[in-house]
């Protein structure tokens, strides 16, 4: 079963100096539709109803879910007082491994330009054009969303792929990168984990939602094991997760152990564990989060609430030295530790990690970048005065060998 204190999510790929703390606690409290010009007076979001509902409309997108939008709202401040970005300012820069450049116009998905290093980047590109597919699909007016032109990168830093001052929609970013506009992850969608050819299906989200919540169905809190878990390689930030294995080295409450891929040691069964290197998948559980100083930004992150009676995960020290106090806190009371697991459940998988939200985010997205940037034009004029279409339909780019997915651009 899924621990009592199943998820520390160490540094993972973080390598900047100094922690960031983005918070939005006032947006987790209910909110009616009180919003000036509201289409749908005295709406409001149930879980149940609505969380599955991908084609909500914007209104009952802001009245959904408050505070999910924020980081749009700082990207779209940055490039009005930067000025606005050019379909020039995206074609001088040469696609790199990791990054798509696609164009949505008049409700319709095409794909101009990708390269992937291997069969992963593939997948991660295919799962995020899939996601974006979806909210256009499931939208009812979808010929009135914007035409934009863009680039995504699914590397795990921006700064892997682009330099500053680049328009391009990542997974996370440091407080500093403020050009880049923030995207949700793909496995939002769907992922699945190959490795040594033997594929770990993880899945689309709401089916590992559905998996948490069958496994928790019937057990009480008291019933988890109070445990922190962790499983890691120390390859992999390795400064931050040998302090981890030193602060919780000889506790009572600790499992915290490095994984050995090659050796198949220490392995945790994802159907009853959530230790994950995915913090939206930790999110799916009742479950305690645990989580060291945050350096990056993900686009949920205005959500969590480190203290208050909105508490919805425990914070610690970036270098672990608080760890055992804030765990025989947790240990020591309970009724606390449940509390804080029941509002990440309430905050994250009931509402802001949801498909609604999810699809919700996207088309927020686009409506923010197309204010910051021209319309998209999916024609190119020739020297002969005839046009050529830029981009290949997604449903068209879908039925493509793998192999030309890797490196593809409309010539």
């Amino acid at each position: 079963m899924s621990p009592f204190l199943t998820q520390l999510i160490p540094a993972g790929n973080c390598a900047c100096h100094s922690s960031t703390t983005f918070e939005c606690s006032s947006c987790v409290k209910p909110q009616s539709a009180a919003l000036e010009h509201n289409a749908f007076p005295g709406w409001e979001y149930q879980y149940g109803r609505d969380d599955k509902n991908l084609g909500l409309a914007e209104d009952q997108c802001a009245v959904a879910f408050p505070g999910l939008f924020e980081d749009l709202h700082r990207a779209l401040d940055y490039w009005t007082q930067v000025g606005k970005f050019t379909s020039a300012t995206l074609d001088s820069y040469g696609v790199v491994h990791g990054v798509t450049k696609a164009i949505i116009y008049d409700g319709q998905l095409y794909v101009l330009a990708t390269k992937s290093k291997a069969q992963d980047h593939r997948r991660k590109v295919i799962a995020t054009l899939s996601s974006i597919h979806r909210a256009i699909a499931a939208f009812p007016d979808r010929h009135s969303l914007p035409n934009i032109e863009f680039l995504f990168s699914i590397e795990d830093k921006a700064e892997d792929v682009a330099s500053d001052g680049l328009p391009i929609w990542v997974l996370a970013r440091k407080a500093r990168e403020e050009s880049v506009w923030l995207m949700p992850d793909f496995g939002f969608g769907v992922w699945d984990n190959i490795i040594d050819d033997s594929n770990n299906e993880i899945g689309p989200y709401d089916e590992v939602v559905e998996k948490a919540m069958e496994v928790e169905e019937g057990l009480s809190f008291d019933d988890k094991q109070p445990k922190l878990v962790w499983r890691g390689k120390l390859s992999f930030a390795p400064k931050l997760r040998r302090a981890l294995l030193d602060q919780s080295r000889g506790q009572d409450c600790s499992d915290v152990k490095e994984l050995n891929w090659d050796a198949k040691q220490n392995y945790l069964p994802l159907e009853t564990t959530a230790s994950t290197s995915l913090l939206h998948t930790s999110k799916a559980c009742r479950s305690v989060l645990v989580l060291h100083a945050l350096q990056y930004i993900q686009h949920h992150h205005y959500l969590l609430v480190s203290s208050g009676p909105l508490q919805n995960y425990v914070e610690v020290k970036r270098d672990f030295s608080d760890l055992s106090a804030k765990m025989s806190n947790m240990l020591d009371h309970p009724a606390k530790a449940e509390k804080i697991a029941d509002n990440s459940v309430k905050t994250f998988r009931e509402r802001y990690l949801t498909p609604a939200a999810e699809a919700c985010y996207w088309r927020a997205l686009w409506r923010a970048y197309a204010q910051a940037s021209e319309p998209a034009d999916p024609w190119r004029l020739e020297a002969d005065g005839t046009r050529t279409k830029r981009g290949l339909r997604y449903e068209m780019f879908l039925l493509m060998s793998s192999e030309d997915m890797l490196d593809f651009a409309v010539r």
